[in-house]
């Protein structure tokens, strides 16, 4: 197939575009290069797949509608999957509107992109953010989720109507996969086990918010790949049993799905932490602090509905998560 990726120079864009290319899948990349981090990091991944034959990269924002659209009649996309986002809940405390660009406007250009042309499925990233203020564990996609605590989660919420409002109107195929604490190679710097690292490896102290009493439920990379596969194979449909007087939040009389990847195994950041320190063989000196404005204390995946319909749940254990991320830190930065 004919696969556009937004944010293929990203963490989890890249590692989709490469399974997608070995499997002999074409696929045109779309990325900004922004520097919310490292530009470097993002050409390094992008360097492991450039030169592959069937893949073409664009470097544009999806918040410029001329050149989405362009790329759109252009190259005609069979499938979409869209990554590209400002990501970060703290750094939307700092600069919400850069979350409107991207996340919002950013979004409304891809949409449009696939209702004037024949898009056969489009599969977006969402987040576990989106739970917000619901503390009834593990967070299903049957619960209400209409109370987000950062202006990051309020535009994955955001995403989430916008694509039900082109399922409903143009009969647009789309699923939106909630994402939780994605780790491993080749991860964002942003992200607690990069910061952790390269703290530890330092010798400097590391910040642990919420006196490390955070619950997260981290999902290793191959994990979160392996489920966007499996999701964009499967073009969402109608469910026929939908009631308006008994809405189901996670379906639609529209072909209109959401769904939870996650590890469902959520590890206290103590223990996280505790792993990394057993992978790099040094113990890390911590500074406690309370927890941070826009953060939730914990996170915890439902994935009931994407085992049921796709036979697939994550699997890989934390401990050997943080350890492969150890070895690829500790070979990128020598």
């Amino acid at each position: 197939m004919r696969i556009l990726v937004t944010g293929s120079a990203g963490f989890i864009g890249a590692a989709l575009t490469m399974r997608l290319l070995d499997r002999g899948d074409t696929v045109i990349g779309v990325d900004n290069h922004n520097t919310y981090y490292d530009p470097a990091l993002k050409a390094a991944r992008l360097a492991r797949f450039a030169s592959h034959p069937a893949y073409t990269h664009l470097r544009l924002d999806v918040a410029d509608g001329e050149a989405v659209g362009a790329a759109f009649s252009r190259h005609a996309p069979q499938r979409v999957v869209h990554l590209a986002a400002q990501a970060g809940v703290r750094y939307s405390l700092q600069n919400p509107i850069a979350y409107v660009e991207s996340n919002m406007l950013g979004f409304a250009h891809i949409l449009e992109g696939c209702r004037h042309h024949p898009v056969e499925h489009l599969v977006y990233a969402s987040s576990s953010s989106v739970y917000g203020a619901n503390t009834v564990m593990p967070f299903s996609t049957r619960h209400n989720v209409d109370h987000p605590l950062s202006f990051y989660a309020a535009s994955k919420k955001v995403n989430e109507l916008m694509a039900h409002a082109y399922s409903h109107l143009y009969q647009l195929p789309t699923t939106g996969l909630r994402f939780f604490t994605v780790y491993g190679p080749w991860g964002r710097p942003d992200m607690a086990l990069f910061q952790f690292t390269r703290a530890i490896l330092a010798g400097e102290p590391i910040k642990v918010f919420h006196y490390g009493k955070h619950r997260r439920d981290f999902t290793y990379i191959d994990d979160i790949v392996e489920g966007i596969v499996r999701v964009l194979d499967a073009p969402a449909r109608p469910n026929p049993a939908w009631r308006g007087d008994q809405p189901d939040p996670a379906s639609s009389q529209a072909p209109w799905r959401i769904y939870n990847i996650g590890n469902q195994q959520p590890v206290m950041l103590l223990d996280y932490i505790a792993a990394i320190e057993e992978a790099l063989g040094r113990t890390a000196e911590k500074v406690w602090l309370p927890l941070q404005a826009g953060d939730v204390p914990d996170t915890f995946a439902d994935v009931t509905e994407l085992a049921e319909t796709f036979g697939y749940r994550p699997q890989t254990p934390v401990r050997e998560g943080v350890r492969q991320f150890v070895t690829w830190y500790r070979d990128y930065f020598g």
